[in-house]
């Protein structure tokens, strides 16, 4: 118990006093003082009784999520683009259509001082100017949106319950879908619901799924639930409610479509003729029709500034911008996505060969895993949907893979391969630990 309070003090002090994305500095001892506090009360909680995992657990996910709403976004801006979304939308027109400061939208501007201050000289760390006298806490004004449209519909959503109310709606929203996703693990893991801490009590999901309000929890959610869908033996409607919900994942985010290996293992392994075409159709169908609506109104422009992105972010190795910074020590340049695309296709192979039917995450966190090992993203929320599903996996070494998502966003380009080498170690390091454990169980059953 004080190691949850602990734990909730410590993350109160990091968003109410602990540094912004414009002052990242005390942000290093606050998250390395939330990580160590987090990784004692989950340590401590192992060893508390049943009784009193079943009321921790819950109260502290709880509680460490409000923890979040106690302060406006401290780390990004992206929530904003989401509630201008949202307004967008609720005026009729598509969010792929025009960038925020399109001479179009100014009308929508103008009744939008919270996301676009018409004085002031934006010197905020949230803040750019975005066209003559006016300043925009939009990130990106320049272009259209990225998301794809099962995130747009969700910010519609968003806007409509409480627009008035700033990015706080978007932040509000998180702490449902933290909590639903809390609710989903604990319904699953009746036997071992300290696992659910893994999730609810994690600084990281405090800070990048309802402080910053990044979407990806919405994917996390769906994407949990395809997966719970598709283990052990499903009939045809289990196995298209589980490619639907797969579907609407990847339309979440795109990310969550690289775990559909993993659902589509399990399906094959106990039911081919059923599982073969009909979850990668159903899938696939879900994604297509969640883009209709905009695709009529909007044409090719529904891509919005995807291509523009992966650019900047250097994944076409020619912005600029160093990706792939573990397999490009060995094919640098651009061969580096090649050898990504090569790495990615093993794991996928020994996932469809190997991958457990009655728990199909284990081979969606060493797909995703895997994926931000390779491509170093520099957006530790990009995490989450690993962070989902490692409690029902166990494998807790795997959050080292957002952590150093984590330290490269803070630290910088220079930090990259240190990060991603010292997470790519705990992973092997916890895999062996684990391989030898099985071995010496397996030596004194027989």
């Amino acid at each position: 118990m004080l190691s949850l309070l602990a734990l909730t003090a410590a993350l109160a002090g990091t968003l109410l006093g602990g540094g912004t994305l414009g002052n990242s500095g005390p942000l290093y001892g606050w998250y390395a003082l939330d990580a160590v506090l987090f990784a004692l009360a989950v340590a401590l909680l192992r060893l508390a009784p049943p009784g009193v995992v079943r009321l921790l657990v819950p109260v502290g996910g709880v509680l460490l999520a409000a923890v979040g709403l106690l302060a406006p976004p401290r780390t990004s801006d992206d929530a904003y683009r989401y509630l201008w979304d949202g307004r967008v939308q609720a005026a009729g027109i598509s969010p792929y259509a025009h960038p925020p400061d399109a001479p179009e939208l100014a009308a929508l501007r103008a009744r939008a001082p919270e996301l676009f201050p018409p004085t002031g000289d934006c010197a905020g760390w949230d803040e750019r100017r975005a066209g003559p006298g006016f300043c925009s806490h939009v990130n990106r004004p320049g272009v259209p949106t990225i998301y794809p449209p099962v995130a747009e519909g969700w910010f519609a959503v968003l806007y409509a319950v409480g627009g008035r109310y700033g990015v706080r709606v978007a932040q509000l929203g998180g702490f449902v879908l933290v909590l639903a996703v809390g609710w989903v693990l604990w319904a699953v893991l009746r036997e071992q619901r300290w696992r659910v801490a893994l999730w609810s009590w994690c600084p990281g999901v405090v800070v990048w799924a309802v402080n910053d309000a990044h979407v990806d929890t919405l994917g996390a959610l769906l994407l949990l639930g395809g997966l719970l869908a598709a283990r052990g033996a499903p009939d045809r409607g289990r196995t298209a409610l589980a490619g639907a919900l797969l579907g609407l994942a990847a339309a979440a985010k795109l990310v969550p479509g690289i775990a559909l290996p993993a659902a589509l293992s399990g399906v094959l392994a106990r039911r081919p003729r059923t599982g073969l075409l009909l979850l990668p159709l159903t899938a696939l169908a879900a994604f297509a029709l969640s883009y209709l609506p905009y695709l009529l109104g909007s044409g090719r422009a529904v891509l919005g500034y995807l291509p523009g992105y992966l650019r900047e972010e250097g994944y076409d190795q020619g912005g600029g911008v160093d990706r792939f910074g573990l397999v490009g020590l060995l094919l640098p340049g651009q061969l580096a996505p090649v050898a990504g695309v090569l790495v990615l296709g093993v794991v996928c192979w020994y996932v469809l060969r190997h991958g457990d039917p009655d728990r199909p995450w284990r081979g969606a966190v060493l797909l995703l895993g895997s994926a931000l090992l390779v491509a170093t993203p520099a957006y530790p929320w990009y995490g989450l949907l690993l962070v989902a599903l490692i409690p029902l996996d166990g494998r807790w070494e795997w959050l080292a893979v957002p952590a150093a998502a984590q330290v490269l966003y803070l630290g910088g380009g220079a930090v990259q391969q240190a990060a991603y080498w010292l997470a790519l170690g705990a992973v092997l390091a916890g895999a062996l630990v684990r391989r030898r454990a099985l071995v010496r169980r397996r030596a004194a059953a027989g």
